[in-house]
């Protein structure tokens, strides 16, 4: 072929792996085992790719090519092994056995396999941090450098990390499967954790100087719509609601100059209609399921919220109720922190106070700056300057992040 052609299977190449790359991966895995066997079957495919379809042409099923190529590939890599380690004989022969016919990998199949890596990238016997660099690598493709630099983290630990998540799927054979039906609910919660740990991370950044990044919140958007899409439960409903609705409000959140700004003082004009619209309707098919929990009670939440046209027009009565069987569902400091707010709005500062002042009487949440910021804003609102000074300074000692810093800044300086 000539030098056009060759750019056109270039290209071709390209387009496939942006848009199946990671389902071809995930298939991969699944026939070989192993998780570094696979990433370098799938590299040695896409290079065969572009030298093969070159001359023979780009085949009817790239997708089906790849994989088959991949597999091939990877029971050479092993046979040449076998040829220092007789162990790997046993191996090889059953591969190859296995893989005499191209074989018809259909959209079901592949699909599954993308579920199944889900569940292993997730599964409770690694720790948290460990899911959800696995996750961020192996099922959404973002490089080590990319996630260490979304989490302020060195590369190199980032890539330690990856390497013993992966030492320890297979050393204590984690099975690469959808959780049966008794296993699932314990084993969703978990896949559903990573995906909104991811999310939180983009949209509202536990360190460093901007307020979000986009880049992991939009990931796990990503994420979200993929487990709707193959296993639709309520929650996995609910959750991407709640992130669509989250979302929604990105460019309302941060000043020209970055500065945080909260949802009360928000211009709702820049917030994304669409995103609204797409997220109420989740919100609406996972109530009427009935087998909803807390991610489902805290998007309809923010539906509310974004029914409002102004702050001042919050039916906060029945964000109230939400939190009321949110609390019930989803017992927890921070949604009673967040409850005590909402009754504020609804019943006056008097109503919140009482119950925040109970929540860091018990102990809890007394490191917790947003629990002292919110009492600093009650007192505020009764006229109460001195105490709503010396809650902000607690606050602000608290502070983590150089946005919210100032955001409490501006809150005492407001009090002067």
């Amino acid at each position: 072929m000539g030098e056009l052609a060759a750019e056109q299977v270039q290209e071709k190449v390209d387009a496939v792996y942006r848009s199946e790359s990671r389902r071809i991966l995930a298939t991969l895995i699944r026939l070989l085992g192993d998780f570094e066997l696979a990433e370098d079957a799938l590299h040695d495919a896409f290079r065969a790719a572009l030298e093969q379809w070159s001359k023979e042409g780009v085949p009817a099923n790239p997708r089906a090519w790849l994989i088959t190529a991949g597999r091939f590939k990877a029971i050479e890599a092993i046979r040449r092994r076998a040829r220092f380690d007789a162990s790997q004989a046993t191996i090889a022969e059953q591969f190859g056995g296995e893989a005499r016919e191209v074989a018809n990998f259909d959209s079901d199949s592949i699909e599954d396999d993308r579920l199944r890596l889900i569940f292993t990238c997730c599964h409770p016997a690694l720790a948290p941090e460990a899911r959800v660099a696995l996750t961020l690598r192996e099922v959404c493709g973002l490089t080590t450098e990319e996630i260490a630099h979304a989490f302020l983290t060195a590369p190199s630990a980032l890539a330690k990390r990856i390497v013993r998540a992966k030492a320890k799927i297979r050393d204590a054979r984690i099975p690469y499967q959808v959780p049966s039906a008794d296993e699932l609910p314990d084993r969703l919660d978990a896949v559903l954790q990573v995906i909104y740990l991811v999310f939180n991370e983009g949209y509202s950044a536990s360190s460093g100087e901007s307020v979000t990044r986009s880049d992991l919140s939009g990931e796990a958007v990503r994420l979200g719509r993929l487990l709707a899409e193959l296993l639709p439960e309520p929650e996995v409903i609910g959750l991407l609601a709640l992130m669509l609705l989250q979302e929604s409000r990105r460019v309302a959140r941060t000043s020209p100059t970055g500065e945080l700004i909260l949802l009360e003082d928000q211009d709702r004009a820049l917030w994304n209609r669409d995103q609204i619209a797409e997220g109420k309707g989740l919100v609406k098919k996972a109530l009427s399921l009935r087998r909803f929990g807390a991610y489902t009670l805290q998007a309809a939440i923010a539906a509310v919220h974004a029914d409002a046209s102004e702050a001042a027009a919050t039916n906060w009565a029945r964000v109230v109720s939400f939190y009321d069987v949110l609390f019930q569902v989803h017992p927890s400091p921070v949604v009673e922190l967040n409850r005590a707010a909402a009754l504020a709005m609804r019943d006056g500062p008097d109503a919140g106070l009482a119950l925040i002042d109970a929540i860091l009487a018990r102990g809890d949440l007394l490191d917790y700056h947003w629990a002292h910021s919110a009492r600093a804003d009650l007192w505020r609102r009764k006229g109460n300057p001195e105490k709503a000074r010396a809650s902000y300074e607690m606050a602000l000692t608290l502070a983590r992040h150089g946005a919210e810093k100032r955001f409490i800044e501006r809150q005492l300086a407001e009090l002067d």
